[in-house]
């Protein structure tokens, strides 16, 4: 027990919003309440980042048209998946991956131009500016969640197309389509669990301590 903790219902109220956090791809067409997308881009924006470089940006998609467009991206990745999975090719073709036509907003989350001059904290991991603004996403995940709104990370596209759908500068990169609206009703489990590829991996196959065990297990089953 220490004087910066927080309350007890506090505590259950984020650790509500882990456990039921979900990844989202059935909307309800109803536009946000008043304000909802502004303190979603609060909540991202609070994210910590790698030499505090705030990596994100976001484009709000507005125009029907483009949306249509983005969709199209989606789907043509999703049957170039499809052809990867040949012995799973119709299951994976059964399960909806994105809601981008469906859902009240719909953000592309991009990384920002000129990030190679930021060198604290990248010299050796240059990654470590997705991880930041996945840091980012998840921070609007769970205020979304915590307000009762869906979003589904849309990760089905190429990235060059996108950009250059976009007009993004050369050295933009963008990582994420979020689908973000009302739903009729959240997951009790993540889809993929429910669809049977995959389940949460338990915590002894995932926490080591010192060295590498010999006896760790392998990779997961991938697809």
């Amino acid at each position: 027990m220490t004087d910066h903790r927080y309350s007890d219902a506090e505590i259950a109220a984020l650790w509500r919003a882990l456990r039921e956090r979900r990844d989202m791809r059935h909307f309800l067409p109803d536009p946000l309440p008043e304000g909802t997308l502004e303190r979603l881009i609060e909540a991202a924006h609070l994210a910590p980042s790698v030499g505090y470089m705030q990596p994100w940006r976001f484009l709000r998609i507005s125009d029907r048209d483009l949306r249509q467009r983005i969709h199209a991206l989606a789907e043509a990745e999703r049957l170039r998946t499809a052809a990867a999975l040949p012995s799973r090719n119709e299951e994976f073709l059964n399960v909806k991956i994105e809601g981008i036509l469906d859902c009240a907003e719909v953000l592309v989350v991009a990384l920002m131009p000129g990030r190679e001059r930021h060198i604290i904290g990248r010299r050796t991991l240059p990654e470590m500016d997705i991880a930041s603004v996945g840091c980012a996403i998840q921070n609007m995940w769970l205020a979304a969640r915590a307000e009762g709104i869906g979003l589904g990370w849309v990760s089905f596209f190429d990235p060059a197309a996108l950009a250059d759908l976009l007009a993004m500068p050369a050295d933009t990169q963008p990582v994420a389509v979020l689908c973000i609206g009302k739903v009729p009703a959240f997951y009790p489990r993540p889809m993929f669990e429910d669809a049977g590829w995959g389940q949460r991996l338990p915590i002894k196959d995932t926490l080591f301590e010192n060295q590498w065990p010999e006896d760790a297990e392998g990779t997961p089953t991938a697809y």
